[in-house]
């Protein structure tokens, strides 16, 4: 079997015989009942296939199409006049690298239809472009543009930067509001609706097709399709793994399957991974070869997020689609970017629950956080992940802490933002890595635990103080008695106190119960 891994031409795909998972009756449904529509999805998601299936469509190559669903359903296999616009493959550190591939673009598709333009800005070019299209072919035009939000993403560490390429966003966008009546059809796609009302406000309010349930599928690879498509490719990894089909089917999803996008709807896989893993046979995380969530780090760390709260609280439609954000918070990129998924929805508080989709992403997500967090564990042995993981196994709590002073002490740690968040974000990724069970700023009936780690013969209660001492920490997990709730486990209860220095930056005194 030929795997599409990293091809986003549909008519590569068609003509040299690679798998090719069947999406059009989407692109039917959405060309044959409406005009304008937007699309959020992660990256390897997907978007430029399906950016180059619709272009394959509306040029009326209908030879591409024999077999699929849409085939029988179209009668009228018209050559419109397509405007592709790819703002992937540029990296836009400056407002002239998003003009140049504007202007690019425009070159282009003046030479291709043969018609001439001496206007100067970008906007009015386009305008002129689609107009003499129009007048020339006799028919409407339709426009493509993939990953729209790129240039503005490639800048949110620079406030003044963003807003720089979302005007110049707004103002060639806004000719397709202006431009109406010469055109066929319009779908822009991106990983983000970052700054979604500067720069859509121009445009005649296109679908957000993101969040319906009709759509959730449009891209990604759901479980029956999988079952359909790639069952000989299941079949031969599980005996390359030596185990049964039905387990290598239980561990393809628990890697890679899981992305939500809207709550009644049924996960899907995320393509790239899944494809790449069953090619090579392994259950590896490729995804995060890809690129990592460097940004998304940048913006928990100035939010100051306890990761607990990222992945337990239910947030509005409002955080999840960052309409109203000039500048969203983490979660919501998070979400946008596939980090978090959709678990749960509560319809009395209209709030959605975000989880991590899958195994592939949580780990992945984790290491990323691991590089800020602890950066110190990457060069030096003696704090390596496993001895951590032996020490907490073993119930040695005097080795326990002695590493993490260790490691809050070396010069390679620094620490910046809220004391206590990092020091907990920083205790939450150690034990996630480790595979322990752990939970940051845990409710009970008396209070909020800071750190509370369970294995299969302990439970470590962990109180943090800021420029006190160990014992007043120590002092609060008895009096608030956080210990009640694990009493009936029958298990070794370890309450630690830990004090923090601010002047120092690190620890300045434990004590053990």
């Amino acid at each position: 079997m030929l795997y599409p891994i990293g091809i986003q031409s549909f008519e590569i795909i068609r003509k040299e015989g690679y798998a090719y998972i069947d999406k059009t009756e989407h692109i039917w449904r959405l060309a044959t009942t409406g005009k304008y529509y937007f699309l959020s999805r992660p990256r390897r998601f997907g978007k430029s296939l399906l950016i180059s299936t619709l272009e394959a469509y509306f040029k009326g190559k209908k030879e591409l199409f024999k077999g699929l669903k849409i085939y029988g359903k179209e009668k009228d296999w018209c050559d419109y006049p397509v405007l592709r616009l790819d703002f992937s493959g540029a990296s836009y550190t400056t407002p002239e690298v998003l003009e140049a591939k504007i202007r690019a673009f425009l070159t282009n598709y003046e030479k291709l239809y043969s018609v001439e333009s001496t206007e100067k800005i970008s906007s009015v070019r386009f305008d002129s472009l689609i107009g003499k299209i129009n007048q020339k072919t006799g028919l409407p035009v339709v426009i493509l543009i993939d990953e729209y939000d790129k240039p503005v993403l490639d800048n949110l560490s620079d406030d003044k930067s963003a807003e720089t390429m979302r005007n110049i966003l707004q103002g060639f966008y806004g000719v397709i509001k202006s431009r109406n009546d010469c055109i066929k059809f319009a779908f822009l796609t991106g990983v983000s609706k970052l700054g979604k009302m500067s720069v859509f406000s121009a445009l005649n309010s296109p679908e957000d097709i993101s969040m319906s349930i009709d759509n959730a599928d449009i891209c990604g690879i759901t479980e029956r399709e999988l079952k359909e498509v790639f069952s000989d490719s299941v079949e031969i990894m599980a005996q390359a793994n030596g185990i049964s089909t039905e387990d290598c089917f239980r561990k393809l999803a628990g890697m890679y399957d899981g992305y939500r996008f809207h709550p009644q709807a049924s996960g899907v896989y995320n393509p790239f991974s899944l494809l790449r893993s069953l090619k090579s046979r392994e259950f590896g995380e490729y995804w995060f070869e890809t690129g990592t969530p460097s940004f998304l780090i940048r913006f928990i760390q100035q939010g100051d997020y306890l990761m607990e709260d990222i992945t337990s609280n239910g947030v509005p439609l409002s955080k999840l689609s960052g309409a109203n954000y000039e500048k969203p918070d983490a979660i919501t990129l998070m979400y946008q970017t596939g980090y978090l998924t959709i678990k749960g929805y509560d319809d009395r508080f209209k709030l959605y629950f975000l989880g991590y989709p899958n195994e592939e992403v949580e780990h992945g997500f984790l290491q990323s956080l691991s590089q800020y967090y602890l950066p110190v564990m990457e060069t030096r042995g003696e704090l390596s992940v496993y001895r951590f993981v032996n020490d907490i196994e073993a119930g040695n709590v005097e080795g326990l802490m002695k590493r993490l002073t260790a490691l809050f002490a070396s010069s390679d740690y620094q620490i910046k933002g809220d004391i206590e968040a990092i020091f907990e974000n920083s205790l939450a990724t150690l034990f996630r890595l480790m595979g322990q069970q752990v939970t940051t700023e845990l409710h009970t009936s008396n209070g909020r635990i800071d750190v509370m780690m369970e294995t299969s013969r302990f439970v470590y209660i962990i109180e943090l103080k800021r420029d006190q001492d160990a014992e007043t920490a120590l002092q609060q997990i008895e009096t608030m008695g956080y210990d009640r709730p694990f009493l009936a486990k029958g298990k070794t209860i370890f309450k630690i106190g830990v004090n923090f220095s601010s002047k120092t930056r690190c620890i300045d005194g434990w004590k053990l119960a």
